[in-house]
């Protein structure tokens, strides 16, 4: 069974207050068993990783019935219904969304006050989002980061051969291989051997090396197990263990399963991991806007 959106958490959050003053984490598991939610969706992460979904949805129910008057915060942490909270519950409306909550003048204050200039002057009979502003903002960042990762790929395929190889060198020394951007080049540069085309300092000291191998092929073009295969024959033959192969495209399942069983260690870097490892260290991409989002710091508001 699917999380259900914040909205529909409202009413059943507000039951569990009618119980007594609790918090998230102990609501959390009274509406999962409300709603018969499997650990897997009670485990479900944000895409941050750095909140679980229903937390996050019960949190924003609990502050929008805040701001509504129908639950109050009496101590750290904590929340309780208030006597409107217990009115309403009284006598319940069908449906208890942000729809309903605009009908409360606090809260229509409130979530007009919070709305773009282009919004302010809309009735309370527009549609309220069911995701959270949270989600909102992570849907949006992840498709800008889609869009980027398709024209990282497209720009990247405009260019030649040479860029390809610069493009490879950059990133490895982004991510701290080869030690300097001329030591990495150099590397990188030497003639192919066999199915390798470069090699590369695992570390500055040059304690290790890693093999390369590179193919800027055009999108449907899929890197087959036979080429992998080749690959790491000629690491067998230059008696090393580790190498990374990159491509524009993507790879086969059979070379996928084949690169996962041999004794080397051999990294595949298809097209999508290629654009996301960019975006991760800066290759190819600059910041245009940094938005930074605070939360309340409990710990100060604590009276020693």
């Amino acid at each position: 069974m699917s999380i259900p959106d914040y909205q529909s958490l409202m009413l059943p959050v507000l039951r569990v207050a009618a119980k007594g003053e609790t918090s998230v984490p102990l609501a959390e598991g009274q509406i999962a068993a409300m709603f018969a939610l499997p650990q897997e969706a009670r485990d479900q992460m944000l895409p941050s990783g750095k909140q679980r979904v229903l937390h996050n949805r019960i949190h924003w129910a609990k502050f929008y019935l805040t701001k509504a008057g129908y639950l109050e915060t009496p101590r750290r942490g904590r929340f309780a219904i208030t006597p409107a909270g217990s009115a309403l519950l009284a006598n319940p409306p069908a449906k208890l969304d942000t729809q309903y909550l605009l009908s409360v003048p606090a809260f229509r204050e409130f979530y007009r006050a919070d709305q773009a200039q282009e919004t302010i002057g809309a009735t309370p009979q527009d549609a309220a989002p069911a995701a959270t502003p949270e989600e909102v903002i992570e849907a949006a960042f992840n498709a800008t980061q889609a869009a980027l990762r398709t024209e990282l790929l497209e720009r990247t395929l405009q260019n030649g051969p040479g860029f390809f190889e610069g493009l490879i060198v950059d990133l490895l020394v982004a991510m701290g291989y080869g030690g300097s951007h001329r030591n990495a080049a150099a590397q990188l540069g030497r003639t192919g051997d066999g199915g390798v085309d470069g090699v590369i300092n695992e570390d500055v000291l040059g304690l290790d090396r890693v093999y390369v191998q590179a193919k800027r092929y055009a999108p449907g073009t899929s890197v087959g197990r036979p080429d992998v295969q080749a690959f790491t024959g000629s690491l067998v033959g230059l008696g090393a263990t580790k190498g990374v192969f990159v491509t524009t495209s993507t790879f086969s399942p059979q070379a996928v399963e084949f690169a996962a069983r041999i004794p080397q260690r051999v990294i595949l870097i298809d097209g999508k991991r290629l654009t996301e490892l960019m975006i991760e260290h800066g290759v190819g991409v600059r910041s245009s806007r940094v938005l930074e989002f605070k939360r309340i710091d409990e710990d100060f508001f604590v009276e020693e």
